[in-house]
């Protein structure tokens, strides 16, 4: 087979040294793992160094062997990762999911008669600034520049609804503390965001230019009002979407004809106990931000959305005899000088600022935690909260995105975590189709850092991570599939595969291959094509070890030629 294009890259030049014998001993099995780029570490593929094989053992100097502990990823040059201590904080938790206790009970008794003219009240009000909102938007096309005031006036009557609104859900009078900043001054308003009450309260109070998903244009009567307010759309999923989102933000918040704009950078609501990171599209354009904090003080029931649905959390708010909310408007914060270099700083001396008014702490949670929660509680697991994993943190180390992770997560349940969220070997192996051997058991080890004999979702997450952002995945990848790609087609079929296979764990049997084989056919033709073969290894990244034993051969053999010829 002629040589492949990325092999040399991968290959360091030998000098016409002698060959020398290279002993790797490791006593200290327990050492701690690290998450460092491998700069000072040479790889398998890089070195062409021969290693120990998989399914050798190591003797213990008494006759006896042992199975290795090494990391079957080295030929990557990975040298291990760490994982978090896990958190026990779950800021999307509502605190009051139930009513309990008998005072509540009779509250919300007494409070029925209350209930239903609070509904009536609320229908009204929504009915009216729906038809407020129709007449103040009909024949207006112009919607790239700022509303007419003579529409803005009429938007007035569907302001007064929100208030009256807020008034039918408990908020009779709401306390404030400081004063909104000119909008010459602070352009740009952030918030936390614990319900779908302050929406409310800033349409009313602010009128402001919301920054929404997408999804809440589709949403009766809310969808129309919000157009009102030139609401910018983002998906939130969408790269191109964000970016477009942010050059809007800077276009209106540099004209004062525009209302200033209002953005949860949170990204999502929390129970208000503690704030999440923020997303950078409110302080990537450098504009002065003023910070706002609201707070739901509370007894017998919390006031924020958590995984409560929508018509149970309004009943509980008819039900009240009132509902308590502060607002405390900050002072504004300026930009640093070069603003697109200190976002990230922009957004940590915010989140600060925020933090500190609600005597809160800031955790590296984000929307794609609660997506893992969703994803969990949908599947009635045990302590949904146990699979969260602060996904800031994993995007900011990893660059995993939460879509990307929600798949990971329904990789992992699919091993039938037990109670505690924990996943046995047997289980690990099942579902990765891999045969009981020395290898596989390297693999599992690899990601029990705790070596306590089970894994958890993080360690999972964190492990498939490190492995797929390893500098030389993927190049492995690509030697991996020319390796088994034999007659140059493109494509291979399930014989090549378990050629290459055999290398790493000789003992499979025709069943346990063509397992492998049908994880491998992505499309399920009969072949592994190409981009079979990498969405395979993107999905399962933990599987590349099983062609080390190959790569590793492969570069040795041709390292061992060179050599020769520098002799001769």
């Amino acid at each position: 087979m002629a040589e492949h294009d990325l092999t040399s890259p991968l290959l360091s030049p030998r000098s016409s040294d002698q060959p020398q014998t290279v002993l790797i001993v490791s006593d200290d099995e327990d050492s701690e793992p690290s998450d460092r780029p491998p700069s000072n570490q040479q790889s398998s593929l890089q070195t062409g160094i021969p290693r120990q094989n998989h399914n050798q053992s190591y003797g213990n100097g008494n006759g006896n062997s042992q199975v290795s502990s090494r990391n079957p990823y080295e030929f990557l040059g990975s040298d291990g990762f760490s994982v978090p201590a896990p958190t026990t904080i779950d800021p999307f938790r509502n605190g009051t999911p139930f009513v309990s206790g008998v005072y509540e009970v009779i509250k919300i008794l007494l409070c029925l008669p209350i209930a239903l003219a609070r509904l009536v009240l609320f229908g009204v009000c929504l009915a009216v600034g729906y038809i407020a909102t129709r007449i103040a938007l009909e024949g207006w096309k112009d919607k790239q520049n700022p509303m007419p005031k003579w529409r803005s006036r009429i938007m007035w009557v569907t302001r007064v609804c929100a208030r009256f609104i807020l008034f039918s859900f408990g908020y009779q009078w709401i306390r404030r503390k400081g004063k909104p900043a000119p909008r010459d001054v602070a352009p740009i308003v952030v918030s936390n965001h614990v319900s779908y009450i302050e929406p409310i309260f800033y349409f009313y109070e602010l009128f402001p230019t919301i920054v929404a998903s997408e999804s809440h244009d589709s949403i009766p009567f809310v969808g129309t009002i919000i157009r009102a307010m030139q609401v910018i759309y983002v998906n939130r999923f969408s790269q191109a979407s964000r970016k477009n989102a942010v050059n809007e933000i800077k276009r209106r918040a540099s004209c004062d004809t525009f209302p200033r704009l209002l953005l949860f950078p949170e990204g999502t609501t929390t129970n208000g106990k503690v704030l999440i990171s923020f997303q950078l599209g409110a302080f990537i354009p450098g504009h002065p931000i003023q910070p706002v904090v609201v707070r739901y003080p509370h007894v017998h029931f919390d006031q924020s959305w958590g995984l409560i649905s929508l018509a149970k959390l309004m009943l509980r708010m008819f039900t009240q005899f009132h509902n308590f909310m502060e607002v405390e408007y900050l002072p504004t914060i300026m930009p640093p000088d070069h603003q697109k270099q200190n976002a990230v700083h922009f957004a940590e001396r915010t989140g600060q600022a925020m933090a500190s008014a609600l005597n809160v702490v800031q955790t590296s949670h984000s929307y794609g935690d609660l997506m893992l929660l969703m994803k969990a509680a949908q599947l009635q697991k045990e302590k949904p909260w146990s699979y969260m994993v602060e996904m800031a943190r994993i995007e900011s180390l990893y660059h995993i995105s939460s879509l990307e992770a929600v798949d990971f997560l329904d990789k992992f349940l699919s091993m039938n975590p037990d109670t505690s969220g924990c996943v046995k070997l047997h289980d690990f192996l099942r579902v990765l189709r891999l045969k009981a051997c020395t290898l596989s058991e390297e693999i599992f080890g690899f990601l029990d850092v705790e070596k306590n004999g089970s894994i958890t979702f993080k360690q999972f997450l964190f492990g498939s991570a490190h492995v797929l952002k390893q500098p030389l995945f993927r190049q492995a990848c690509e030697l991996a599939f020319a390796e088994c790609d034999v007659e140059g087609e493109n494509y291979f079929m399930e014989k090549d595969l378990a050629d290459i296979l055999r290398h790493a764990i000789p003992e499979l049997n025709e069943d346990e291959i063509h397992g492998l084989f049908n994880l491998f056919d992505t499309d399920k033709d009969g072949r592994i094509s190409r981009d079979d073969f990498f969405s395979c290894l993107r999905k399962n990244p933990l599987l590349i070890s099983l062609f080390s034993p190959r790569l590793l051969h492969r570069d040795t053999s041709k390292a061992g030629d060179r050599m020769l010829e520098e002799i001769v």
